[in-house]
């Protein structure tokens, strides 16, 4: 990563009718930087990439993409700019090459540039064997892929993903971070939206979002410090009435099921370790265990969440 900033939003507004889709934003990328907009659907995740890639006009605020303000320099902004929306767009009767020919010609690429760079992206895409497919026969993880190769067709400098592993497979998922992840060894800034807060732990940082307003940002790993010794893995059966006798302990702020398993978020943790296998037992409950674990992103978002809602949706700062 270097410092230069490719790409930079400050205090951005979107409001529709009487809703602030988004609300004050901030953000910037850096090149050779991945950031992640994380939070849970009606968040503003879509909203602001497209006011990012020039497709919607912000209702306030500054945008700058490559250098260039966006909506007053669009145009220039978008030959440096690469948007995979959030559902297929492609033409789906033509074939995966020319689906790249044609956007290729879009943006005003030489025959003999526009013939490099499909076979280039095929190659990269892993959509060999599948170039003279058309595009709506493609599996849904392939046809991310072929988004993702017509968004690069022209090198640009920044790569707008909105929620880009949507609908997929996980080996299909695993498969297209790893094409992501290439990318920025070559200087890209890629600003990616995603509800799955395990894709999360791969930006170089987040961006918490919910209501249209950044909650918290930073690396991922010093987010998940935050609640670092707080959270205990418990598991017993059945789980609602474990989950019952966990929230009734006197340290337990909040109980949240992953699975099997109730993730317990605690004032300290000694105590309900000692407590709670009699009190599961009391109530009926079968019990296997119960101990400390690194919290996730997860765990970090959900308690933004009830901070943010006891108090008054002020977002924090790292």
């Amino acid at each position: 990563m270097d410092d230069r900033i490719l790409l930079q939003a400050e205090d951005l507004v979107k409001v529709y009718g009487d809703r602030r889709a988004v609300d004050g934003l901030n953000l910037e990328v850096h090149a050779g930087e991945i950031i992640g907009l994380v939070g849970p659907d009606g968040a503003g995740k879509t909203s602001t990439i497209r006011m990012l890639c020039g497709a919607l006009s912000p209702t306030s605020g500054r945008i700058q993409v490559a250098g260039f303000e966006v909506p007053r320099q669009v145009e220039l902004a978008r030959e440096r700019t690469g948007y995979l929306a959030q559902n297929f767009s492609l033409y789906g009767d033509l074939t995966v090459s020319e689906n790249l020919r044609f956007f290729g010609s879009v943006f005003d690429l030489s025959d003999e540039e526009i013939a490099r760079r499909e076979k280039e992206l095929i190659d990269f895409a892993g959509l060999s064997a599948f170039s003279n497919n058309p595009a709506r026969t493609l599996s849904g993880g392939m046809q991310k892929k072929l988004g993702l190769a017509a968004a690069l067709i022209h090198r640009p400098e920044v790569l707008l993903l909105d929620e880009p592993t949507g609908g997929v497979d996980p080996v299909a998922r695993q498969e297209f971070w790893q094409l992501l992840i290439g990318l920025l060894r070559g200087g890209s800034a890629v600003l990616v939206s995603t509800p799955y807060m395990d894709e999360a732990m791969r930006f170089n940082r987040v961006v918490f979002m919910n209501r249209g307003r950044a909650l918290l940002e930073g690396p991922p790993h010093d987010l998940t410090k935050r609640l670092s010794g707080r959270v205990l893995e418990l598991v017993a059966r059945p789980q609602a009435i474990a989950r019952t006798a966990a929230m009734a302990d006197e340290d337990v702020e909040d109980a949240q099921s992953f699975g099997e398993r109730l993730h317990l978020r605690v004032r300290e943790s000694a105590g309900p370790m000692e407590r709670l296998p009699a009190a599961l037992q009391a109530a009926g409950a079968t019990f296997s265990y119960i101990k400390p674990v690194e919290p996730t992103l997860e765990d970090v978002f959900i308690h933004l969440l009830e901070t943010a809602d006891n108090g008054h949706g002020r977002p924090e700062s790292d």
